[in-house]
């Protein structure tokens, strides 16, 4: 998974949904950490800016 940056409002809705506690949130940026990720696609079904997509 990953953060379009250009996309990203940084708004951490992602965050509470995602089991692994993949998703780190900074006061600049929003990054999943794809070591710990599962793909389960629950940040991206939730993210309201389609910023999150499939890939690394």
């Amino acid at each position: 998974m990953r953060i379009n940056k250009e996309l990203c409002d940084i708004c951490g809705t992602c965050v509470a949904v995602c089991p692994a506690d993949a998703i780190i949130v900074s006061e600049f940026e929003v990054k999943i950490d794809n070591k710990k990720c599962t793909n389960c696609l629950n940040c991206l079904k939730v993210c309201p800016i389609k910023a999150i997509e499939e890939g690394d």
